[in-house]
Protein backbone atom coordinates (compact mmCIF):
# COMPACT_ATOMS: atom_id res chain seq x y z
CA UNK A 1 0.00 0.00 0.00
CA UNK A 2 1.52 3.18 -0.88
CA UNK A 3 1.87 5.87 1.80
CA UNK A 4 -0.42 9.22 1.57
CA UNK A 5 1.03 12.08 0.39
CA UNK A 6 -0.50 14.19 3.35
CA UNK A 7 2.41 16.61 4.41
CA UNK A 8 2.15 18.56 7.67
CA UNK A 9 5.70 20.11 7.96
CA UNK A 10 6.79 19.57 11.24
CA UNK A 11 4.95 18.11 14.47
CA UNK A 12 6.17 18.05 17.73
CA UNK A 13 5.53 14.34 19.36
CA UNK A 14 8.01 14.34 22.25
CA UNK A 15 10.96 15.35 23.75
CA UNK A 16 14.55 13.72 23.76
CA UNK A 17 13.90 12.40 27.22
CA UNK A 18 10.67 10.60 26.23
CA UNK A 19 8.09 12.70 27.81
CA UNK A 20 5.36 13.27 25.39
CA UNK A 21 5.35 16.75 23.95
CA UNK A 22 3.16 19.01 26.34
CA UNK A 23 2.10 21.81 24.15
CA UNK A 24 4.33 24.50 25.13
CA UNK A 25 5.11 27.07 22.80
CA UNK A 26 6.65 30.41 22.71
CA UNK A 27 5.18 33.72 21.00
CA UNK A 28 7.13 35.17 18.02
CA UNK A 29 5.84 37.93 15.89
CA UNK A 30 5.44 38.29 12.24
CA UNK A 31 5.75 41.73 10.20
CA UNK A 32 3.27 42.85 8.00
CA UNK A 33 5.79 43.59 5.06
CA UNK A 34 6.71 39.82 5.70
CA UNK A 35 5.67 38.96 1.93
CA UNK A 36 5.38 35.04 2.68
CA UNK A 37 2.29 33.23 3.51
CA UNK A 38 3.24 30.84 7.11
CA UNK A 39 1.48 27.54 7.97
CA UNK A 40 1.59 25.38 10.70
CA UNK A 41 4.26 22.95 10.49
CA UNK A 42 6.68 25.82 8.66
CA UNK A 43 10.16 25.86 10.42
CA UNK A 44 10.76 29.73 10.98
CA UNK A 45 14.43 31.26 12.22
CA UNK A 46 14.25 34.56 14.10
CA UNK A 47 15.08 37.59 12.00
CA UNK A 48 16.77 40.12 14.25
CA UNK A 49 13.94 42.00 14.23
CA UNK A 50 11.40 42.56 16.67
CA UNK A 51 7.75 43.75 17.53
CA UNK A 52 7.59 47.56 16.68
CA UNK A 53 4.08 48.45 18.11
CA UNK A 54 2.79 46.39 21.95
CA UNK A 55 1.84 43.16 21.10
CA UNK A 56 -1.19 41.83 23.44
CA UNK A 57 -1.44 37.96 23.55
CA UNK A 58 -4.10 35.82 25.30
CA UNK A 59 -2.54 33.79 27.52
CA UNK A 60 1.16 35.09 27.40
CA UNK A 61 0.25 38.86 28.41
CA UNK A 62 1.61 42.10 27.23
CA UNK A 63 4.42 42.42 24.83
CA UNK A 64 6.76 46.09 25.16
CA UNK A 65 8.17 47.26 21.67
CA UNK A 66 11.49 45.36 20.87
CA UNK A 67 10.42 41.86 23.33
CA UNK A 68 8.46 39.70 20.32
CA UNK A 69 11.26 38.29 18.13
CA UNK A 70 10.27 38.33 14.70
CA UNK A 71 10.51 35.20 12.63
CA UNK A 72 10.61 34.73 8.78
CA UNK A 73 10.05 31.02 6.99
CA UNK A 74 13.40 29.04 7.47
CA UNK A 75 15.84 28.58 4.51
CA UNK A 76 15.86 25.17 3.03
CA UNK A 77 19.19 23.96 3.39
CA UNK A 78 22.74 22.78 4.60
CA UNK A 79 24.23 25.08 7.24
CA UNK A 80 20.44 27.07 7.34
CA UNK A 81 19.36 27.70 10.92
CA UNK A 82 15.94 26.95 12.52
CA UNK A 83 14.17 28.36 15.68
CA UNK A 84 11.54 25.92 15.74
CA UNK A 85 8.10 24.56 14.14
CA UNK A 86 5.17 26.63 14.27
CA UNK A 87 1.80 25.23 15.83
CA UNK A 88 -0.84 27.52 15.80
CA UNK A 89 -1.46 31.35 15.56
CA UNK A 90 -3.23 33.67 17.26
CA UNK A 91 -6.81 34.51 16.19
CA UNK A 92 -7.00 37.22 13.41
CA UNK A 93 -9.52 39.88 14.02
CA UNK A 94 -10.08 39.57 9.94
CA UNK A 95 -10.91 36.29 9.55
CA UNK A 96 -11.22 34.33 12.95
CA UNK A 97 -11.38 31.19 11.12
CA UNK A 98 -8.01 31.86 9.24
CA UNK A 99 -6.18 28.99 10.24
CA UNK A 100 -2.41 29.87 8.41
CA UNK A 101 -1.03 33.43 8.08
CA UNK A 102 -1.39 34.47 4.69
CA UNK A 103 1.18 36.83 3.10
CA UNK A 104 1.78 40.48 4.58
CA UNK A 105 0.00 39.98 7.45
CA UNK A 106 1.05 41.37 11.15
CA UNK A 107 -0.01 38.03 13.93
CA UNK A 108 1.68 36.39 16.76
CA UNK A 109 2.89 32.77 15.92
CA UNK A 110 3.05 30.24 18.77
CA UNK A 111 6.86 28.45 18.21
CA UNK A 112 7.53 24.89 19.27
CA UNK A 113 11.52 26.07 20.40
CA UNK A 114 12.53 23.82 22.62
CA UNK A 115 15.90 22.22 21.33
CA UNK A 116 15.02 18.72 22.57
CA UNK A 117 11.60 18.33 20.71
CA UNK A 118 11.62 15.29 18.38
CA UNK A 119 9.22 16.08 15.61
CA UNK A 120 7.45 14.15 12.80
CA UNK A 121 7.99 14.99 9.42
CA UNK A 122 7.21 13.59 5.69
CA UNK A 123 10.23 12.48 3.42
CA UNK A 124 9.74 13.58 -0.11
CA UNK A 125 11.17 9.63 -0.89
CA UNK A 126 11.93 6.13 1.00
CA UNK A 127 13.94 6.48 3.79
CA UNK A 128 16.07 3.55 4.39
CA UNK A 129 17.45 1.76 7.14
CA UNK A 130 20.94 3.39 6.27
CA UNK A 131 19.25 6.59 6.95
CA UNK A 132 18.63 6.39 10.43
CA UNK A 133 21.43 8.70 12.50
CA UNK A 134 22.51 10.84 9.10
CA UNK A 135 21.38 14.18 8.51
CA UNK A 136 19.23 15.83 5.96
CA UNK A 137 17.63 19.45 5.21
CA UNK A 138 14.12 20.51 4.45
CA UNK A 139 12.49 20.90 0.89
CA UNK A 140 9.80 23.03 0.05
CA UNK A 141 8.08 21.53 -3.73
CA UNK A 142 5.11 21.27 -1.85
CA UNK A 143 2.84 24.29 -0.68
CA UNK A 144 1.06 25.18 2.33
CA UNK A 145 -2.53 24.23 2.61
CA UNK A 146 -4.87 26.81 2.83
CA UNK A 147 -7.51 24.60 3.56
CA UNK A 148 -5.98 22.40 6.50
CA UNK A 149 -3.49 25.34 7.59
CA UNK A 150 -0.62 22.63 6.99
CA UNK A 151 2.81 23.12 5.98
CA UNK A 152 3.91 21.32 2.47
CA UNK A 153 7.35 21.27 4.06
CA UNK A 154 9.28 17.99 3.85
CA UNK A 155 12.51 16.01 4.09
CA UNK A 156 14.43 16.39 1.27
CA UNK A 157 15.98 13.15 0.06
CA UNK A 158 16.71 13.81 -3.63
CA UNK A 159 17.74 16.82 -4.53
CA UNK A 160 19.92 16.78 -1.20
CA UNK A 161 19.92 13.00 0.07
CA UNK A 162 20.44 12.51 3.83
CA UNK A 163 24.50 12.12 4.75
CA UNK A 164 26.52 12.39 7.92
CA UNK A 165 26.95 16.30 7.77
CA UNK A 166 26.07 18.37 10.89
CA UNK A 167 25.50 21.42 9.48
CA UNK A 168 22.53 20.36 8.31
CA UNK A 169 19.20 20.96 9.53
CA UNK A 170 18.25 17.43 10.50
CA UNK A 171 19.19 14.27 12.32
CA UNK A 172 17.10 11.11 11.13
CA UNK A 173 16.40 9.24 14.57
CA UNK A 174 14.09 6.32 13.68
CA UNK A 175 11.05 5.56 11.45
CA UNK A 176 8.06 6.07 12.63
CA UNK A 177 6.12 2.86 13.61
CA UNK A 178 2.69 2.60 12.42
CA UNK A 179 0.32 0.75 10.29
CA UNK A 180 0.20 3.33 7.78
CA UNK A 181 3.74 4.40 7.17
CA UNK A 182 6.15 2.05 4.61
CA UNK A 183 9.57 3.45 4.88
CA UNK A 184 10.61 1.80 1.92
CA UNK A 185 8.66 3.61 -0.55
CA UNK A 186 7.97 7.28 -1.05
CA UNK A 187 6.72 9.93 1.70
CA UNK A 188 8.10 7.88 4.47
CA UNK A 189 7.25 9.57 7.88
CA UNK A 190 10.22 9.71 10.04
CA UNK A 191 10.61 11.69 13.57
CA UNK A 192 13.86 14.21 13.55
CA UNK A 193 15.69 16.41 15.53
CA UNK A 194 16.52 20.02 14.81
CA UNK A 195 20.18 20.38 14.83
CA UNK A 196 21.25 23.92 13.22
CA UNK A 197 19.05 25.15 15.82
CA UNK A 198 19.49 29.04 17.40
CA UNK A 199 18.02 27.80 20.69
CA UNK A 200 20.58 25.70 21.79
CA UNK A 201 21.78 25.66 24.76
CA UNK A 202 25.78 27.58 24.46
CA UNK A 203 24.81 28.54 20.75
CA UNK A 204 26.32 31.62 18.77
CA UNK A 205 25.72 33.42 16.04
CA UNK A 206 28.14 31.52 13.55
CA UNK A 207 25.94 28.04 14.71
CA UNK A 208 28.57 26.80 17.61
CA UNK A 209 26.50 24.94 19.74
CA UNK A 210 24.70 22.39 17.37
CA UNK A 211 22.92 19.83 18.28
CA UNK A 212 22.71 15.85 17.64
CA UNK A 213 26.19 15.76 16.39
Amino acid sequence: MANSNSPFGLKPVRYLTGATYNGKATPYYIQSDYATALFIGDPVIKTGTANTAEVNVPGAGKFNIGTMPAINKATAGDAQRVTGAIVGFTALPTDLGKNYNPASTARVAWVADDPSLVFEIQADGAIPATSIGLNAVFIYTQSGSTTTGLSGVELDTTSDVPAADASNQMLILRAVNREDNDTTITRAKVEVLLINHTEAMGNTANGDGILGV
